[in-house]
């Protein structure tokens, strides 16, 4: 998503574009099967009209229609050039079950009323008003339609192994960076607070887990590009030896059969009242 008051532009990311479209489509897809089935349990069914917000490439997107073969499914992401390489993967699925519109997240170019479920997926981390974007949100529900959101803190990241003892300084020095610019790194703890003052009742909050003794290794090797962190070694962010301490992770995670990690999302949900 590229907006004014969003933190997050694909062509400012610290990767290359197809880099960063292999990470946001190893992200998306690697944790998908329980991030669906959180969904599943707080009311997503088959049949719904469910708009997606922040689509970016539409891995989600694909994902949606693939396990609500009667859905229909909007799409809603601002970035141009990101909702043209969903348009061109997913341009074989019929109009009348994917739609597309292309729309900032504070005003939706959509009618009141219109969802049964709207799904956010890391886009609430990049928002300079996530309050705003939530009553947006809660303007196109339907009464009774929910908003599930999934979404990031760094604060309860995860783990390694080996273990990096700089890790938790450095991810907050990054969300105390990303927190400068209007982001919310720590957002996931946020979540239940940011439902109740939009308007939302019914709030639950959980959280998926993801394992790479479980999903595999590759993926997590995305996640530990070092590219991601030199940006912020060059800018003074991060000392050199916290970064040489993410150095050996990272080569443990590409080589070493010892090496697991694990990554922690925060999913909530709200409903919007009768």
């Amino acid at each position: 998503m590229s907006d004014l008051r969003s933190t997050y532009n694909i062509q400012t990311a610290v990767l290359s574009f197809q880099e960063e479209l292999e990470r946001l489509k190893v992200q998306a897809i690697m944790g998908w099967p329980k991030e669906f089935r959180n969904l599943e349990w707080y009311g997503l069914k088959n049949g719904m009209r469910v708009l997606e917000v922040g689509s970016g490439p539409g891995y989600i997107t694909e994902q949606l229609l693939n396990n609500l073969p009667d859905s229909e499914i909007t799409s809603l992401e601002i970035d141009h050039t990101l909702q043209a390489q969903a348009k061109e993967r997913l341009k074989d699925v019929s109009s009348e079950r994917l739609k597309f519109v292309e729309s900032s997240i504070y005003q939706i170019d959509l009618p009141d009323e219109s969802f049964d479920f709207v799904v956010a997926r890391l886009i609430f981390l990049h928002l300079n008003n996530p309050v705003e974007a939530a009553q947006e949100i809660y303007r196109v529900l339907k009464p009774g339609g929910r908003l599930a959101i999934i979404d990031v803190d760094d604060g309860v990241f995860g783990a390694v192994n080996p273990d990096v003892p700089a890790m938790h300084t450095v991810l907050m020095k990054i969300a105390k960076v990303v927190a400068q610019h209007g982001g919310n790194r720590l957002i996931g703890r946020s979540l239940p607070r940011l439902l109740s003052e939009s308007g939302y009742i019914n709030i639950d909050i959980d959280s998926v887990l993801q394992h790479s003794d479980v999903l595999g290794i590759e993926g997590f090797k995305q996640q530990f590009n070092l590219q991601r962190f030199v940006h912020f070694v060059e800018k003074g962010v991060i000392r050199s030896d916290e970064f040489a301490q993410l150095q050996r992770a990272s080569g443990a995670i590409n080589h070493s059969p010892e090496a697991y990690a694990m990554m922690n999302f925060i999913t909530a949900c709200g409903t919007k009242p009768l």
